[in-house]
């Protein structure tokens, strides 16, 4: 590809994901190395106007629409970001393949089973590049976790425990949305358990079974919204219809690594006063490593080059010897640290280099939709493991 044509992008859906797509589309030519093809920063497209232009008109992109469908018949548009509800991920995404274009999905990678089959299907006969978003793959923190479990520096791993515990569904006022309908597991487990899920086997390696399944839902129902509204605003319930909450504020269960390691996962939306906690525990044989979202620029670590007598976790600040952070930050030294943002940068030029066909000194490829497809497939075994009783659900790789 000739690095001098501009690609042209366009991000489907302005709310609080799509915004942070939007933005990382801007800012994917400032980080790592020149070369790529510069982006133009084509439209926005949200089915609530006023967000469609004020998303388009804050990150700079030519033009905000309403539907869709102008963006797939736009022969201009080379890259689209898919950023809505999950139940429309399939449709667009098809329709975005149909056309020729490179198609950035957020996860999870559709509302169902059989959709998320078809997207990985599709992809297979795709002349374009296709991916699902998990961002914590490119946080640098984790990044730097896997490769001390993929070096044997923590020796053999015997246990992984993540929890991912976030407060967007605490409050009983805050509206019936998409979100909340759906099978049990397509809630708290199919939102933030899809990241928990793949973050797990990025460290840890592949799951093979699930067992232990749990499932409640803490808010039975929702008020419903007249207007439009995002990000969980609350509503004045005096007089409103209440529609029921079909999925899961709640969800955990066991999974057993093909390495043989043990892990236990726990996924909310209605964890009080958290609004994004995502934390993790690795311990091996030979040591253990520990992160937290609300310190995202250290890690915690704990091996056997302690000297006598004085172990104990020390904190190790994210540096320019982890992953992603060198080229990634503008100011890539320990202490200056990094959010959760930086992330959706880093998939996105990984995302362009594979467009462009980069191969060596590349970053590791964006999940594929069949690693969106895999994911799914194992929160519907944890569903059907508590549907169970707990009962253990062997895991079935699916053939990319």
């Amino acid at each position: 590809m000739n690095s001098s044509s501009p690609l042209s992008v366009a991000v489907i859906g302005a709310g609080m994901a799509g915004t942070t797509h939007a933005n990382a589309w801007r800012q994917v030519g400032t980080v790592y190395d020149l070369g790529l093809p510069k982006i133009r920063l084509a439209a926005i497209a949200d089915a609530y106007e006023p967000f469609a232009k004020d998303a388009a008109e804050r990150y700079g992109y030519e033009k905000a629409v309403t539907d869709w469908r102008d963006i797939a018949d736009d022969p201009n548009i080379d890259i689209v970001s898919i950023v809505v509800g999950n139940a429309l991920h399939r449709e667009i995404a098809e329709a975005m393949i149909r056309a020729g274009k490179h198609v950035l999905c957020e996860k999870p990678l559709a509302d169902t089973l059989e959709s998320a089959k078809a997207m990985a299907e599709a992809e297979k006969a795709a002349g374009t590049v296709t991916s699902v978003g998990f961002t914590f793959r490119r946080n640098a923190a984790i990044a730097e976790i896997a490769k001390l479990v993929r070096e044997g520096h923590l020796g053999e791993i015997n246990h992984f425990e993540g929890r991912y515990w976030c407060d967007y569904g605490v409050d009983p006022n805050t509206p019936m949305a998409w979100r909340y309908s759906g099978p049990m597991g397509s809630g708290a487990l199919g939102d933030v358990g899809s990241h928990l899920i793949d973050t797990a086997e990025t460290i840890c390696g592949p799951l093979v079974s699930v067992s232990g399944g749990a499932m409640m839902t803490s808010i039975k129902q929702r008020p419903v919204a007249k207007g439009h509204v995002t990000r969980g605003t609350a509503l004045d319930t005096t007089d409103v219809e209440m529609a029921d909450v079909t999925n899961d504020d709640v969800a955990t269960f066991t999974g057993h690594f093909a390495s043989g390691a043990v892990g236990t996962f726990s996924c909310l939306r209605v964890a009080w006063n958290m609004p994004n906690a995502l934390m993790l525990d690795v311990l091996g044989s030979k040591g253990r490593a520990s992160w937290d979202l609300a310190r995202a620029g250290e890690i915690m670590v704990d091996d056997v080059n302690s000297p006598a007598g004085l172990g104990g976790a020390r904190q190790v600040l994210v540096n320019p010897t982890f992953p992603y952070f060198e080229r990634g930050s503008s100011m890539a030294f320990g202490g200056v640290g990094l959010t959760q943002i930086e992330q959706f940068t880093y998939q996105a030029y990984a995302f362009l280099q594979q467009v462009a066909g980069v191969t060596e000194g590349a970053l590791p490829p964006c999940a594929t939709f069949a690693d969106g497809y895999r994911e799914m497939l194992i929160a519907d075994a944890v569903a059907t493991s508590a549907a169970n009783g707990g009962a253990a659900v062997d895991l079935t790789p699916y053939n990319k």
